[in-house]
């Protein structure tokens, strides 16, 4: 797809993402829905607003009335899409920097749209072929302010509450200024937690820290926890649909470890798991351990909730899925990744035993990542072209189901281009971190060679 990469359509404001483009995406889902009601909503980006009144004013033109609901977490978007039975537009870049934004689209049965209904949007987004109304025609708008409430009034029905309750358990919690500040500090309270938070207020700028929850961003949630004595620190991205977290000594705990962990807790023998070609070993290692089976799947949560939707239509239980940046889904619970319900669920582990322990078994291997910018489309191919070259020179056979993927047996090393930033990532992993470090700086210098040449 030209313009809907793994997870929506993103770019930089004013220059890849204008009001403009957000209409006609708008009118191009409306064409394609042909619903009587839907729904806009967005982040807390400070352009969210301007995209939001683009995309009212796109659906309103296609005959469809709008139902805003403000500054709303993604997966309370997709809850009010599911109980409402309508569509949304809803306007977010999830971990992506304050200068940009981005659409997602849901569809009216609470889900993201899966490819080939992207696919059809963009069709009428790239030919302009729209189906407009006339004056009497067009939709109308109003504001609903209940969606956040009803979502964490589900949230707490939907996980232990007494288990987690019952541990007096001390929350550092760090919403990233994104739109979890309405609903993560409420719920976590709720369950009986003791809350502290740093970066809880909604702010579009990101002041306190960048939305993307990785280890270098969360120095200041790290402090936190060991000032307070927490038992583990919780972190959003923008759109509140992601979960890290740090242990009780303050020390980040990977995406890939909490993933694995979580996996190891809710597989059964007979299971599917879902994951992306880059999934982590440790990752493998617990679904190989509780009898079940491994889909892999391009990256992106449009991808893998395709693949879900397939298998389960094949009657294949999947329990849970998801990719190691903290997206995880619980399928069972709703089709979506939920940063405020995966940390519930991570809580259910600690109750029993400290954050630190419940990572443990899933520390055993080094990853390395390193991202690749380019400025021209020349740039890019380019770089892939290198990727190839190093790729069939390898002494193993590539998986290429998303860019390609070298597995040695003690380590692995995976290049792809993103579909959501001008950059190329390549990923290593290894038992040995000298040994993944050297995987990532070979790809990376062949890479770097090849834009140099374009």
């Amino acid at each position: 797809m030209k313009i809907f990469g793994s997870s929506g359509t993103r770019g930089v404001v004013a220059e890849e993402l204008t009001p403009s483009f957000v209409l006609r995406v708008a009118q191009a889902a409306g064409t394609v829905w042909g619903a009587e009601r839907a729904v806009v909503s967005r982040d807390t980006r400070t352009t969210g607003e301007m995209f939001e009144n683009a995309a009212a004013s796109g659906l309103a033109s296609a005959g469809i009335d709008i139902d805003r609901l403000g500054v709303t977490p993604t997966p309370a978007v997709v809850r009010y899409c599911e109980v409402e039975a309508v569509p949304a537009v809803h306007i977010t870049a999830s971990h992506n920097p304050p200068e940009y934004n981005g659409v997602k689209l849901v569809g009216d049965d609470g889900v993201e749209l899966t490819v080939d209904v992207l696919e059809a949007v963009e069709s009428h987004v790239l030919s302009k072929e729209f189906d407009l109304q006339p004056w009497d025609g067009v939709g109308s708008v109003r504001t609903v302010e209940s969606a956040n409430r009803a979502y964490v009034d589900e949230l707490l029905a939907s996980v232990d509450r007494e288990a987690i309750s019952a541990a007096d358990l001390t929350v550092a919690l760090d919403p990233g200024h994104g739109a979890g500040t309405l609903t993560s500090p409420e719920f976590f309270r709720r369950l009986g937690c003791d809350v502290v938070t740093v970066n809880a207020t909604p702010d579009g700028h990101f002041p306190g820290r960048q939305p993307e929850p990785v280890g270098s961003h969360l120095t200041s949630l790290s402090r936190l926890v060991r000032a307070t004595a927490a038992d583990v620190g919780i972190a959003h991205d923008g759109d509140a649909d992601r979960a890290v977290f740090v242990d009780e000594t303050g020390a980040f705990i990977d995406g890939e470890s909490s993933l694995a962990a979580l996996a190891a807790a809710e597989l059964s023998a007979g299971d599917t798991f879902v994951s992306a070609v880059n999934v982590s070993q440790r990752v493998v290692d617990a679904v190989t351990d509780a009898g079940a089976a491994l889909e892999l799947t391009p990256i992106g949560s449009t991808n893998i909730i395709t693949h879900i939707r397939k298998l389960e239509a094949d009657g294949e239980t999947v329990p849970v899925a998801g990719e190691g940046n903290g997206g995880i889904f619980f399928p069972e619970y709703r089709l979506v990744r939920d940063g405020a319900y995966t940390g519930a669920k991570f809580l259910e582990l600690v109750a029993d035993r400290p954050a630190s322990e419940v990572a443990a078994p899933f520390t055993d291997y080094h990853t390395t990542r390193v991202n690749l910018r380019y400025e021209a489309e020349r740039e890019l191919a380019a770089m892939l072209d290198a990727a190839e070259r190093y790729a069939n020179a390898a002494d193993v056979e590539p998986n290429t189901i998303d860019g390609y993927r070298l597995d040695y047996g003690d380590a692995w090393v995976l290049v792809r281009p993103s579909g959501t930033e001008p950059v190329v990532r390549i990923y290593a992993e290894a038992r040995d971190a000298e040994r993944a470090e050297s995987l990532a700086s070979e790809v990376e210098a062949a890479l770097t060679d090849g834009r140099n040449d374009a």
